[in-house]
């Protein structure tokens, strides 16, 4: 069984800086690809950005590739996304999604090519 974890989300500052975590297991972390999405209150859920782990190749959507850095820690099973200079904008719940199939590229970069998901972790953004 395919488990994915996100921790990390906070309450802060416009301006400031998070890092969210996403740790997974039951699955080759080597050969997988892990996406994190966002959702905020009435709107759909929005990809962010994915990383594939066979060859660390990222994918970045929309303005988010300014301020959001994606990357692995293969060691431990785990994803991190830092988001730089954080604005009320972010505030969402943030998902992790894992696929050991799947490989993430910008065309193809949306939720329904993940099958595992994390329980999500709260983001916001006070002004």
């Amino acid at each position: 069984e395919v488990k994915v974890v996100e921790s990390g989300g906070a309450l802060v500052q416009a301006g400031g800086s998070l890092t969210l975590s996403c740790t997974t297991s039951g699955l080759t972390f080597g050969d997988s690809a892990i996406g994190w999405f966002r959702q905020a209150p009435g709107k759909e859920r929005e990809g962010v950005s994915c990383i594939n782990n066979r060859d660390n190749s990222t994918v970045y959507r929309g303005s988010t590739k300014d301020r959001f850095t994606i990357s692995s820690d293969n060691a431990k099973d785990t994803v991190l996304l830092q988001i730089d200079n954080v604005e009320p904008e972010d505030s969402a719940v943030y998902y992790c999604a894992a696929d050991r199939f799947f490989f993430c590229s910008f065309e193809y970069f949306d939720r329904y090519n993940f099958r595992s998901w994390g329980q999500g972790t709260q983001v916001t953004v006070s002004s």
